[in-house]
């Protein structure tokens, strides 16, 4: 769903953020925080960028076929029309 690389580094960023005191409990601090991105996450409604892009291919094929369609019946309506 989500690229876990990027939950990794946010979560180091906010680890990163820290105070130098708190350091020695960053590792379970990045760990926990990472969980709780992730539970939330996991709630939104969200799709991958693969199936995005499969999506977009579709609509884009689709809208083709359509406008083609629409040439062609503006045809048939202009042939129809001539030989009223």
């Amino acid at each position: 769903m989500l690229d876990p690389k990027k939950l990794e580094d946010i979560a180091r960023q906010i680890a990163d953020s820290v105070p130098p005191g708190v350091k020695n409990m960053a590792e379970e601090a990045e760990g926990r925080i990472k969980q709780v991105l992730q539970s939330q996450l996991s709630k939104l409604d969200l799709v991958t960028r693969e199936e995005f892009d499969i999506q977009t291919q579709v609509l884009i094929k689709t809208r083709e076929k359509l406008e083609a369609m629409e040439v062609r019946l503006a045809a048939l309506e202009a042939e129809q029309n001539a030989e009223k």
